[in-house]
């Protein structure tokens, strides 16, 4: 398989909402777009995460970009972004949207969530970010196929760590199995994946050659293999990054996998058309500015920006196949 770039609302949330609600759009003075007077942007995690920089970085740009008159972030945190997806799956309010991505699609699946990413408007994917598997510098294995070999012989001997269980990372390794001719029968049994909820954890794990290997966004590690205290085996992406040029893609390896860790948002599934468009027209200003292209840059984020229908499309098929993978590691039935 191959992904190509691949109950009742908490108070906080409710309020957010309400006051969102209250906004209206009109015409802005520059190019004549939409500008959203009052913007809502809900992160379904905690502060200080990928997604919480991710919303906290819109809001900045947006305002300083004149997108919108003002946006506020609410943190409604839990599940995999599941609860607060549930806030806004069946909200109508059209000044809203929710940050997202991978991790959430995997998420819905594993907690067997009722509120589904099917039940929102996409708007757009904004960033990613590739995966890398390393292992710690005094391990035998060498090269991916080493790490691969061993897993086929050994099976659940082998453990790998990364993030939470069905998360970007977990798929990632099932997709490894399956693109080595692993049987999809037989990758639960094969697999010995311990999720963390942190990088910290899986980076003390490893430093402590408590596990055999790793799976985590580049930035996670890179540090760690620069200092030579970690090896990098291969990267996810379509391309070798800058930050670990030394380090092949899983494809130049021989593996038919690409596989980043995608975010982007989503608007409630009930808005109008024109304000779905309005949101969109806002996202992709947002998207072409300076500010955000030198936000990117700040982070060393990924530019991924993908809207309309291609992104619905894209959403569509991201779905379906992390679905499959989850199935063949035997977290979804």
């Amino acid at each position: 398989m191959r992904i190509i770039r691949t109950g009742a609302a908490p108070v906080g949330i409710v309020l957010a909402l309400a006051l969102a609600g209250c906004s209206s759009l009109e015409p802005s003075g520059g190019g004549g777009a939409a500008a959203i007077d009052e913007l809502s942007i809900v992160v379904p995690a905690g502060p200080g995460g990928g997604w919480d920089q991710t919303g906290r970085a819109m809001q900045a740009d947006m305002q300083e970009e004149g997108l919108v008159g003002t946006a506020t972030v609410t943190n409604v945190d839990g599940a995999g972004g599941t609860v607060g997806l549930a806030n806004i799956a069946n909200s109508t309010d059209p000044n809203t949207l929710l940050v997202m991505g991978l991790v959430m699609v995997g998420a819905v699946e594993t907690n067997e969530s009722q509120a589904r990413i099917e039940q929102t408007t996409p708007i757009a994917r904004l960033t990613e970010e590739q995966e890398v598997i390393v292992v710690p510098a005094e391990s035998p294995y060498q090269t991916i196929d080493d790490l691969v070999a061993d897993i086929e012989k050994n099976g659940k001997d082998v453990a790998i760590t990364g993030g939470s269980a069905g998360g970007t990372d977990h798929i990632l390794a099932g997709m490894l199995l399956q693109a080595a001719g692993v049987p999809s029968a037989s990758i639960a049994n094969k697999l010995n994946y311990i999720a963390y909820s942190g990088g910290g954890e899986s980076l003390a794990a490893l430093l402590g050659n408590n596990v055999n290997a790793g799976i985590s966004g580049v930035s996670e590690y890179a540090e760690q293999v620069e200092a030579g205290e970690l090896r990098a085996l291969a990267v996810s992406g379509e391309e070798r990054v800058d930050a670990l040029p030394d380090t092949p893609t899983l494809t130049e390896a021989g593996y038919d996998v690409v596989l980043t860790n995608w975010r982007g948002v989503v608007a409630p599934g009930n808005i109008e058309d024109a304000d779905k468009e309005a949101l969109t027209t806002a996202v992709t200003e947002l998207a072409e500015s300076d500010a955000w292209q030198a936000t990117l840059e700040e982070k060393g984020w990924d530019d991924a920006f993908l809207a309309g229908d291609e992104f619905d499309s894209y959403l569509e098929g991201n779905i379906a196949e992390s679905v499959a993978v989850l199935k063949d590691i035997g977290l979804v039935k």
